[in-house]
């Protein structure tokens, strides 16, 4: 299965991972390389439980386009 995630890096600079389509499903790293393997076995992890607790294994999630930002 391929999940998409979202990278980004907090104030004290680890990389933050999370999986949008598994809900609370998140981990870090301190290389970006770290973070984006660790959230390998946190994805296999929550789906485990979800699955042992008879939930959706996933969630929907959409793409949006916005063509243009808003004026301040």
């Amino acid at each position: 299965m391929r999940f998409n995630v979202t990278v980004d890096r907090d104030e004290d600079g680890a990389w933050i991972v999370e999986c949008p389509s598994i809900p609370g499903c998140v981990s870090q790293g301190q290389t970006k390389e770290e973070a984006l393997e660790n959230i390998k076995d946190a994805i296999a992890a929550c789906l485990q439980v979800r699955a042992e607790r008879g939930l959706p294994l996933t969630i929907e999630t959409h793409q949006v386009e916005r063509v243009s930002v808003p004026s301040s």
